[in-house]
């Protein structure tokens, strides 16, 4: 009695471990099924699989590279988006300038002072532009702000025209004040670097920035009785401030152009990416694809048999001794 009882333990384990092949295999065939893709690509390939891991390293390297790139275009779109503003916000102001000394019209040099302090703090405010955690106008000094504000800005003008002899003395300290690393500009209103490690970023110490500030700066203190009346000749500062600006504003459209350019580049690769993807993902595919149809068939092929194993194993193990020797 005790040899019959062997075999019987016998066939319990080896349908125990076909149970266990099938529930490994309808997993296996069950990714299959729904990827398209062979779940054991080593066993798959055999002697290609350095072939494919390179396909595969290639389309991994692909992705990386474009994940930077759409980083760095979603900064170029929050750089030239601030610029648009910027330049958008000053448009006629120069002119408006140039319009009430010609006429010497109080009214609107009142208006067109007032609305150049105005766009100088939205101007500052909107180099302050960051992308995520980083300042885009700070040059390397990414994590901190370029900017605190118009109200030293001007009042730092305001004391160079009451010590200016005339407008051309004016507009030489202003030169010292914009353009020497030494002076107030740098020194004390822009917090930034110089310089930037990113070759596609702008800093503000680049001109069409600093005309532009100059100008509106010199603008926000044009009304009557303000601190540009003490020159002796304070309407030539002031047309001067006023094709400043417009100066600044022709560097500008030249910096979104620059920015554009940048833009468009980035656009190109990534549609370079894209057909180099579409192109390696072909290869890949062909080389582990799987069918899908034939990977649900064979799953349910696998799930009979499975549904076979279980109950032959529930049958053998309800047999009793007594039921076996009968």
């Amino acid at each position: 009695m005790i040899r019959n009882t062997l075999p019987m333990s016998l066939m319990i384990g080896n349908l125990q471990q076909n149970v266990t092949d099938l529930k490994a295999r309808m997993q296996s065939v069950s990714t299959e099924a729904v990827t398209g893709r062979v779940s054991d690509v080593t066993k798959h390939l055999n002697g290609r699989i350095g072939s494919a891991m390179l396909g595969q390293k290639a389309l991994d390297d692909l992705a990386t590279e474009k994940s930077q790139l759409h980083l760095r275009a979603s900064r170029l779109d929050v750089v030239q988006n601030s610029l648009e503003k910027i330049q958008s916000g000053m448009d006629g102001l120069s002119a408006r300038m140039l319009d009430a000394v010609g006429f010497s019209s109080e009214v609107d040099l009142v208006n067109v002072t007032r609305d150049a302090e105005l766009e100088l703090g939205n101007m500052l405010s909107r180099l302050n532009a960051r992308h995520g955690e980083r300042y885009l106008f700070a040059g390397d000094a990414t994590s901190t702000p370029p900017f605190a504000g118009a109200d030293q800005l001007i009042a730092d003008i305001e004391a160079l025209a009451g010590a200016a002899t005339d407008a051309a003395d004016f507009e030489a300290q202003l030169d010292a004040y914009f353009t020497d690393p030494a002076g107030g500009w740098q020194q004390t209103i822009y917090r930034g670097t110089a310089t930037a490690s990113d070759s596609e970023a702008k800093t503000a110490i680049d001109p069409a920035i600093t005309e532009l500030a100059r100008g509106l700066a010199v603008m926000a203190i044009s009304g009557p009785g303000g601190a540009i009346d003490a020159i002796p000749d304070a309407d030539t500062a002031r047309m001067t401030a006023a094709n400043t600006l417009a100066a600044g504003q022709t560097a500008l459209t030249n910096m979104r152009a620059d920015v554009g350019i940048d833009q468009r580049r980035l656009s190109d690769r990534l549609s370079d990416l894209d057909r180099e993807k579409t192109i390696l993902t072909e290869t890949f595919n062909q080389m582990t694809a799987r069918d899908q149809y034939d990977a649900a068939a064979e799953l349910k092929v696998l799930e009979a048999n499975l549904e076979t194993s279980y109950a032959l194993t529930a049958r053998l193990s309800n047999l009793s001794l007594m039921n076996f020797l009968r």
